[in-house]
């Protein structure tokens, strides 16, 4: 089919079967018959419940799937599922969890899992009197909103608090109405949404404004999580190596341009463990750098510090909407399966971990960056996916990446060069 031919507006499309979605786009990017066949390869994923899960459903994108070892967290020891496509962050990950527990592992806290959601309102002609009036009424506020889920309200969540901001914008002033919700084990976007939209009307009656967004905010600042943990500076190379690790953080809260790196460092070992659970990597993402602007300028969501014997402290500090219940979680058989690979009771615990992880992993990062150089490490790993790319199979795959990795020369030409002379030698 040629491109004045193709048109991307396929009527009816969400009402076709998941086969006849495929056909229509193997027509319309003229994929082989073997690409139609990945397509539609069954995995963990059923095609059918994937079809549930999302619109336009043409097949399952699998990621590699791994798990982190030697994590001791809070006295408990954990194996931890981890989907991503990146080498190195498994291995980096397990290897600082390894000498952390020379001084006990990891110790982390939580606050309770507070979702916040919020309601609009503009045309208010007189929002600081609207807002007290907002406020007068919180009890019987709240109460509404705890009648909406009484199941949640039975576990010992729901409506909290109710919270009222003016805040200025460029058409004039809004009143912001916050309802705070405990979620418990659920993430709790589905429940904080339709209680918002539920107290609407009568902030409507009492403000005399119009409502429009009711909605939760991803940045769930009254749901956070801490990890903290202890490095012996002969495990981790020497005082030298401690101090490198220092001026790399150092330089990170200093200078934007490397602190979006350090930071992507760090959900390099939250978001596998998020998407491994069936969690919204998105959402946290969005929560964690706007925490990182808390302070007016864009921070690294980690401190690093020299004790008193030269030993390296860590500690991280987030929001973390994590659930345990509902959504995706409970949908996606691999998300079950790594919860109970976790043996997590409840979100706050699972919350926990995923900090723990994200301090062990920049770690990795740091000490990587101030003694060999990240691209050692990683490359090494990267090796074997360059020698799959060159068309290397089985026992070829280990010694083309090899090869590379001895050469200093990890490129797909060369890696096919390689191949050739194997093949050849064989031959």
């Amino acid at each position: 089919m040629s491109d004045s031919e193709k048109s991307s507006r396929l009527k009816g499309f969400y009402n076709l079967s998941i086969d006849e979605r495929l056909q229509l786009v193997a027509k319309f990017a003229d994929l082989t018959e073997e690409e139609v066949s990945l397509l539609k390869k069954e995995g963990a994923l059923p095609l059918e419940l994937a079809d549930r899960m999302i619109e336009n459903v043409i097949g399952t994108f699998p990621l590699p799937y791994g798990v982190a070892t030697n994590f001791k967290i809070n006295g408990k020891d954990y194996l931890i599922p981890m989907a991503l496509e990146e080498p190195s962050v498994v291995a980096a990950a397990s290897n600082m969890a390894k000498l952390a527990r020379n001084t006990g592992g990891f110790f982390t806290s939580a606050t309770d899992p507070i979702m916040i959601g919020q309601i609009q309102v503009v045309n208010v002609p007189d929002p600081e009197y609207a807002r007290m009036l907002v406020l007068s009424k919180k009890d019987e506020l709240i109460a509404m909103a705890r009648e909406i889920d009484p199941i949640l309200v039975k576990f010992g969540g729901g409506a909290r608090d109710i919270e009222v901001r003016v805040i200025e914008t460029p058409i004039g002033p809004m009143l912001i109405v916050h309802l705070l919700v405990d979620c418990r084990d659920a993430m709790g976007a589905n429940t904080v949404n339709t209680q918002v939209e539920k107290l609407a009307p009568k902030i409507e009656e009492l403000t005399g404004g119009k409502v429009y967004l009711r909605i939760i905010s991803n940045l769930a600042d009254r749901r956070l999580v801490r990890a903290w943990a202890k490095w012996k500076k002969e495990d981790l190379g020497g005082e030298d190596v401690v101090d490198g690790i220092l001026n790399a953080y150092y330089f990170a809260i200093s200078d934007p341009y490397r602190c979006a790196t350090h930071n992507k460092g760090i959900m390099n070992g939250i978001d596998p463990v998020i998407i491994a659970t069936g969690n919204d990597w998105r959402a946290i993402e969005a929560g964690a750098h706007t925490w990182a602007t808390r302070f007016g300028d864009y921070t690294s969501l980690t401190t690093w510090e020299k004790d008193r014997n030269g030993d390296l402290v860590g500690t991280i500090e987030l929001p973390m909407a994590v659930g345990t219940v509902g959504g995706a979680t409970r949908t996606h058989p691999l998300a079950k399966i790594s919860l109970k690979i976790l043996g997590v009771k409840t979100a706050v615990e699972l919350a926990q971990i995923i900090a723990a992880v994200g301090l062990a992993q920049n770690l990795g990062a740091l000490r990587a960056l101030a003694t060999e150089g990240i691209q050692r490490g990683h490359m090494e790993l990267h090796s074997r996916n360059i020698a799959v790319q060159a068309g290397a199979k089985g026992d070829e795959i280990d010694i083309v990446a090899e090869r590379m990795v001895k050469e200093g020369t990890i490129r797909v030409d060369r890696a096919e060069e390689i191949l050739k002379e194997i093949r050849g030698q064989k031959a």
